[in-house]
């Protein structure tokens, strides 16, 4: 179902400095909307993200948050203009409903948030299932070839220069899919949606993203079946421990030719493979 009433951009006035002299003219910004996550009729989380995307937010945020297991969990997904927001009202089917049922998780996620409303400490620093081992080793070549081919399919970041983007490099393919966001979780929540929407197997390719690596940006990733993340910015130390045990190979702070691989070196090839 397509919003209309919510463009994920918009055009708004501003002044600005130019070479000594003031200028007056307009700007495209970003839109930041409520998207509220309703199963079987009660409010789930409460997130601030673009309005765009929609069903690929709803199915990529059941995955990561561990609703579903696939996408035949969701049965039908219905998306509500709220006011000032959007409601995204999901129906669970069978096992997933009823599971979903005796948690007890209630989240309200500004942006760039994407542990707010932990109930305990443990649910936080949850343990993630190890990702299937590929059983394959890729070039440093296909390291910054994954990162350039992000960096030039981004529309809504050039026009606006405020969001980030999250990827998926098929090693084969190239980049497949990319989705942006206001938030850093949000646009790999909607990557992990439109993947499992289209069925897309990700233990072939790299998750891409533009922003730090913290531990929930690598929970997602392992959420999502992934062996492989690329980033241009550093990660957290827990973030690197839990990709460590996830069996993640995690590669950060990539600029051109040049990155730091901190975890499963083993399958970056080229000379690499003994700087972990």
């Amino acid at each position: 179902m397509s919003v209309t009433a919510f463009p994920a951009r918009r055009m708004v006035d501003r002044v600005a400095r130019r070479k000594g002299a003031r200028v007056e003219d307009r700007r495209a910004v970003p839109e930041e909307t409520p998207v509220a996550f309703s199963y079987g009729g009660s409010t789930h989380a409460v997130m601030m993200a673009t309005p765009d995307d929609f069903e690929d937010f709803a199915f990529g945020f059941s995955l990561t948050e561990g609703i579903i297991a696939s996408a035949a969990g969701i049965e039908a997904l219905d998306i509500v203009e709220a006011g000032p927001g959007i409601d995204l009202q999901i129906r669970l089917a069978g096992e997933a409903g009823e599971a979903l049922s005796q948690r007890r998780r209630h989240l309200a996620g500004p942006v760039g948030c994407g542990l707010c409303g932990i109930e305990s400490i443990e649910q936080a620093l949850r343990a993630v299932k190890p990702v299937a081992d590929p059983g394959l080793c890729v070039s440093a070549a296909t390291v910054s070839a994954a990162v350039a081919a992000l960096e030039g399919a981004q529309p809504l970041n050039s026009a606006t220069r405020a969001v980030h983007a999250a990827g998926f490099y098929d090693f084969e393919k190239g980049m497949i899919a990319v989705r942006e966001d206001v938030g850093r979780h949000n646009a790999l929540d909607k990557l992990a949606g439109a993947l499992l929407r289209q069925g897309v197997q990700p233990a072939r390719g790299a998750v891409v993203v533009t922003s730090r690596i913290s531990v929930e940006m690598v929970q997602k990733t392992a959420a999502l079946g992934a062996a492989f993340l690329f980033a241009v910015s550093a990660p957290t130390a827990l973030a690197v421990r839990t990709a460590e045990s996830a069996g993640i190979t995690l590669v950060a702070v990539v600029r051109g030719a040049e990155f730091e691989v901190f975890t499963h070196a083993d399958r970056i090839a080229g000379g690499i493979a003994d700087v972990a």
